[in-house]
This record gives structure tokens, sequence and C-alpha cells, in this order.
């Protein structure tokens, strides 16, 4: 295929990322997203990370997206894979992983409402997107024990 032709015959796709961040008890960083209407899935709870600017790889998007809403700084983000959020932004999402052992509560939050760390076994209760509940059950499944 020529790349003359592909820009023409392939559409565009949005881009975003978020990061799975755990702590060394191996708890997940979740974030608690506004209940806006102009927002995909207002009130759940989800992964830090957002969309990508035209131009910007998804390893840039994430380590923006997390200092835009967290002021979060983490060491060693790992791609890991990507999931189309089909029911809700249709963005192809890429999720990174990455360690972090501070006071969730110290951040200074500046979109949602809340960070809070989970242990894997309590997130059964909560309100989770699809995408981002397959991509953490993923990231669990591969994880060494």
């Amino acid at each position: 295929m020529h790349s003359d032709t592909a820009a023409c015959d392939e559409p565009i796709t949005a881009r975003g990322a978020v990061a799975i961040v755990t702590n060394r008890r191996g708890d997940l960083l979740m974030h608690l997203r506004d209940d806006l209407a102009t927002i995909a899935w207002p009130a759940h709870w989800s992964l830090l990370g957002g969309g990508a600017d035209d131009g910007e790889t998804a390893l840039d998007a994430i380590v923006r997206e997390l200092d835009e809403e967290a002021g979060l700084a983490v060491q060693g983000l790992a791609e890991l894979f990507e999931i189309r959020d089909e029911r809700g932004s249709g963005q192809l999402i890429t999720f990174f992983a990455a360690e972090w052992d501070g006071d969730e509560t110290a951040l200074p939050l500046a979109e949602g409402v809340k960070l809070c760390f989970f242990a894997p076994d309590h997130l059964d209760i909560l309100t989770i997107p699809p995408f981002i509940r397959d991509g953490i059950h993923r990231y669990l499944a591969a994880r060494p024990a």
C-alpha cells in the first residue's frame, strides 16, 4: 500500500491514554470522574488519563494527562496494550502501567471528584466503564503473583 493513498482510505482514529498506577501493596489508583453530561462516563470510577492532542504520542499524552489531572509524575511508565472505548468516546486507548507510593489525598486534583487506591478485590463494587474494567482485568491476569 502506498502512503499517498493510505491517508485517503483509512479514517483517522481518535486516540487516548490511561495509566494503571499501583502502589507497593498492589492497590490501583482510581479516579472518580465528574458527573457532567458533557464528558464520557460521568460519575464513573476510571483511571487517570485522557485524549491525545493532535500529533501527540500516547506516552506524551499520558505524561501530560497525569500532570494536568493530578499533578502526578511517575517513573517507568510501561506501555501495555490498546482497547477501544466502544460505548463511550470511541477513542483507541493505550493503557500504561506505573508504580507510585505517595498519598493520593495530597495530590492537587484538577479534574474529577476524588482519587483513591483500591485493592483489586474491591473493584467489583465500583461503577467502572467496561473498557477500563476489561483493561484492569487484563493487566491483573498478566502480572506476576
